[in-house]
């Protein structure tokens, strides 16, 4: 097998990995913001 190196290959595929570490950090924030407003929602709940 010949694997070669180019580093411009690397290169082009930075928006593509950039795009899907904005999709996962979108993701977390979101989980994130759904967990406070259901803890919220309970706590007025249960006072």
């Amino acid at each position: 097998m010949n694997f070669n190196f180019e580093p411009m290959n690397f290169i082009n595929n930075l928006g593509y990995m950039g795009k899907g570490m904005l999709g996962i950090f979108v993701v977390i924030g979101a989980i994130i913001i759904l967990t406070v407003v259901l803890n919220k929602a309970a706590n007025n709940i249960s006072k």
